[in-house]
């Protein structure tokens, strides 16, 4: 078994709590649903945030989620780099896996498609 890191963004339109919390839920479903994990498989989830994010942090909603309540989870903010995608959440889901490293599916959704167009396999909803 290895351990495996799945990467996913997506982007909110405003700094609002809702909005914010909404966005993470559907971002980490779908990389549940595209890598069929569960939570007892996650080493950990590594949760970042533009600088422009500050009504809640995003982890509350995984928190919520059933099953997720004692997976690790850590927030922070990304690198404030100029010209970068703005109102943007990242996550970084370390799981235990025996698949191998081209085997996961990374998810980007929303504006995030422009970080990774490589990667990005979904659709723009």
């Amino acid at each position: 078994m290895y351990v495996r890191g799945i990467r996913g963004a997506t982007t909110v339109e405003h700094n609002d709590e809702k909005e914010i919390l909404t966005a993470t839920t559907e971002l980490l479903n779908h990389i549940i649903a595209e890598n069929s994990i569960i939570p007892e498989e996650i080493a950990s989830v590594f949760v970042t945030v533009t600088t422009d994010l500050t009504a809640t942090f995003p982890a509350r909603s995984i928190r919520a989620m059933a099953g997720w309540e004692l997976v690790p989870l850590m927030c922070s903010l990304e690198v404030p780099v100029a010209g970068s995608l703005p109102l943007c959440i990242r996550l970084m889901v370390m799981t235990n896996t025996e698949k191998k490293q081209d085997e996961i599916v990374h998810v980007y959704l929303k504006e995030a498609m422009r970080l990774r167009p490589d990667l990005s396999k979904l659709t723009k909803p």
